[in-house]
């Protein structure tokens, strides 16, 4: 079982809330046991990160006879129905295909083709004072039947404002839940039988955001691989490059740079064509961390670089872990 403080030094250097006191989390672990049974809640207030997986740690209880959880890091459509597992079907995920599947070539010569012919984006004409990114992620938490082998999450919506200043609002919407395979779907089905439906889904939840000042962005190559960690690795360069596209505006040069810092980075493989959850057609590059049981995906946009997809997956059995898309990105003068 992870502590905040052993994690915090597993993480070391390339932990970005190292010199910050972490309040209690606003979602209680109780509460997201009563999301996953039926009960209707009121989304939690927070920014949306894959960061944690809950635990079922008594057994296979009734989630309603409150089942004891813990909160451990976590290394990844429209609601049909409302309700939880039991309630609503949810979607099995589905790893996205790869062109390349079997022996994929080295990554590097394709990131840099990629770079030198990229084309600007629809915001690289624009100007506002917030920078909007439409995003949806699934694998915030995760949570895990007591045995480790069955998995359920909520996806979820968020649309974000932000000033340079770290001011403007996030909307965020509890979405279906999904499952990594057929069988997590079957258990938490089985699960829920006997439990309440719940009797709508939970409202969106506006959170202003407090002032942080937000670093401007660069194209230089040295300040990038400071920025995107490369120094440990593909794995750490995936998950920032995710979190620096997840945050900003990036401008064409920019875009073009990371392409570049990326394919100096040892272990990306090409995976070509692919087309991500938002049936968009993109090109992928991949990272397999053998000891971590872990590959990261990353899918751009062939024509302006742009970031589509961020995803983590097992690879021994091969199934999701976590996912986000980014939907749009903007400038605009008017926060949600």
């Amino acid at each position: 079982m992870f502590g905040a403080e052993r994690t915090r030094n597993l993480l070391g250097p390339v932990d970005p809330a190292r010199s910050v006191s972490v309040a209690p989390p606003p979602v209680s672990a109780r509460e997201l046991i009563d999301r996953a049974g039926g009960t209707e809640m009121v989304a939690g207030r927070r920014r949306v990160r894959p960061s944690r997986r809950l635990v079922l740690t008594a057994g296979t209880l009734a989630v309603a006879a409150g089942a004891v959880a813990v909160l451990q890091p976590f290394d990844g459509p429209a609601p049909d129905a409302p309700g939880g597992p039991g309630n609503s079907a949810g979607l099995v995920l589905v790893p996205v295909a790869y062109q390349f599947d079997a022996d994929p070539p080295e990554a590097g010569p394709q990131l840099r083709a990629l770079a030198d012919k990229i084309k600007d984006a629809e915001y690289d004409h624009r100007g506002g004072r917030y920078m909007y990114h439409h995003t949806k992620l699934w694998g915030d938490p995760v949570m895990t039947s007591a045995d480790g082998r069955h998995h359920v999450a909520f996806a979820s919506e968020s649309k974000l404002w932000q000033a340079a200043d770290g001011t403007g609002n996030q909307i965020r919407t509890q979405l279906e839940p999904q499952y990594p395979d057929q069988e997590s779907r079957d258990y938490w089905q089985r699960e829920s039988i006997g439990r309440p439906a719940a009797t709508g889904t939970p409202a969106p939840a506006v959170t202003p955001l407090s002032p942080e000042e937000l670093r401007p962005l660069s194209a230089d190559p040295s300040e990038l691989r400071e920025r995107l960690k490369v120094e440990y690795g593909a794995g750490a360069a995936s998950k920032w490059v995710g979190t620096l596209y997840g945050q900003y505006v990036v401008p064409r040069a920019t875009r073009a740079a990371v392409l570049r810092v990326l394919a100096d980075v040892p272990g990306f493989r090409w995976r070509g064509q692919v087309t991500d959850r938002a049936g968009r057609n993109g090109v992928a590059v991949t990272f397999d961390d053998r000891e971590h049981d872990q590959q990261s995906l990353l899918i751009f946009d062939p024509k302006t670089g742009e970031l589509l997809a961020h995803e983590l997956l097992t690879l021994s059995p091969v199934r999701i872990s976590s996912y986000e898309v980014i939907l749009d990105v903007a400038w605009t003068n008017q926060p949600g």
